[in-house]
């Protein structure tokens, strides 16, 4: 038996349409409970019950074809996975050279761990977002088709950019926005 053919014997037994997708949820809602206390403290055995009830509310559905089409909480989470883990290693990528060349993360005066923070929320909602065909017939790319959105992209994406070059260092709502990002970012420092 080769290293293949046991992966594919556990794709035939469902491991990544019901075992995978429910240890998961079971893991993210268990860890989320214990982390929270939102039963009590101490309530270890609750927690479990519940992760693993939300876990099997997730996944019995799926195997059963119960979702609507595009709506597949199991086929969403497989199909998103693969790139919010290229997207993982990018970002830890980013964070080692940023560490190997200047040692400090701070840019323009406010936390990098902020701006890459706020871009990697952003690139999930559109990672979760293309995984469930929300951005295929978009009202936006309905009204404007997809030349043009792409164009409107990039005109966003240069104001930005010139708003950040010619704004007012000084002022009081540029410093407060910086203190916004920096204080996004040290919420992933604890």
């Amino acid at each position: 038996m080769e290293f293949v053919d046991f992966f594919e014997r556990l794709e035939d037994f469902g491991m990544t349409d019901a075992l995978l997708p429910f240890l998961l949820i079971f893991v993210i809602v268990f860890a989320t409970l214990q982390k929270t206390n939102l039963l009590g403290s101490g309530k270890k055995n609750f927690n479990i019950i519940i992760s693993a009830i939300i876990g099997l509310l997730v996944v019995i559905p799926h195997v059963t074809n119960s979702y609507p089409q595009n709506r597949d909480v199991v086929e969403i989470i497989n199909n998103s996975l693969p790139q919010l883990s290229m997207l993982m290693v990018a970002i830890i990528m980013a964070l080692l050279l940023i560490g190997l060349m200047g040692g400090e993360a701070s840019w323009i005066g406010g936390s990098l761990s902020g701006w890459i923070a706020i871009i990697a929320f952003l690139l999930v909602v559109y990672i979760f977002g293309g995984s469930m065909g929300i951005w295929e017939n978009s009202m936006f790319s309905r009204w404007f088709g997809r030349d043009t959105s792409s164009i409107i992209v990039i005109i966003l994406i240069f104001a930005i950019v010139v708003w950040y070059i010619t704004r007012d260092a000084d002022s009081e709502k540029a410093s407060k926005g910086f203190n916004l990002i920096k204080e996004f970012g040290d919420m992933f420092k604890k």
